[in-house]
């Protein structure tokens, strides 16, 4: 018996940068592609720790598209583009994550720092896996 999988962009984040969908459900598995600190007017701040912010409010939106929130994830996969990022990275999480998780049960998380994503004015972008 074949899982049905369905994929979805939904239209409160920013259209997507290339020919992907947001998210993809296969039964009670939820992965929401690599998300941004975007507007859904593509607006892109310079500051990290607003971009960091964005990514997960972002994350919040997808899940929710799906009737879940940031507490069925599993895993997040973080790219930075610079290893100098990681201190205000860390720090940007630090302060978002006591309120997005107030238990402290955080998910799981990679974090990799790479040449660049796929537009230069982002320094983050931010992939889940979440279960429903």
């Amino acid at each position: 018996m074949s899982t049905t999988v369905t994929r979805t962009n939904p239209t409160t984040l920013p259209a997507p940068l290339g020919a992907y969908s947001h998210v993809a459900r296969a039964g009670d598995v939820v992965t929401i592609a690599g998300q941004v600190g975007m507007t859904a007017d593509g607006d892109v701040p310079e500051d990290l720790a607003e971009q960091v912010r964005l990514t997960f409010e972002n994350l919040r939106v997808a899940l929710e598209s799906e009737g879940l929130g940031l507490g069925s994830v599993m895993k997040f996969t973080t790219y930075l583009v610079s290893a100098d990022d990681i201190p205000r990275f860390y720090a940007a999480r630090e302060a978002l994550f006591p309120t997005l998780y107030p238990e402290g049960d955080y998910p799981a998380n990679t974090l990799l720092v790479i040449q660049r994503l796929v537009r230069p004015d982002l320094r983050v972008e931010i992939e889940a896996i979440a279960h429903a």
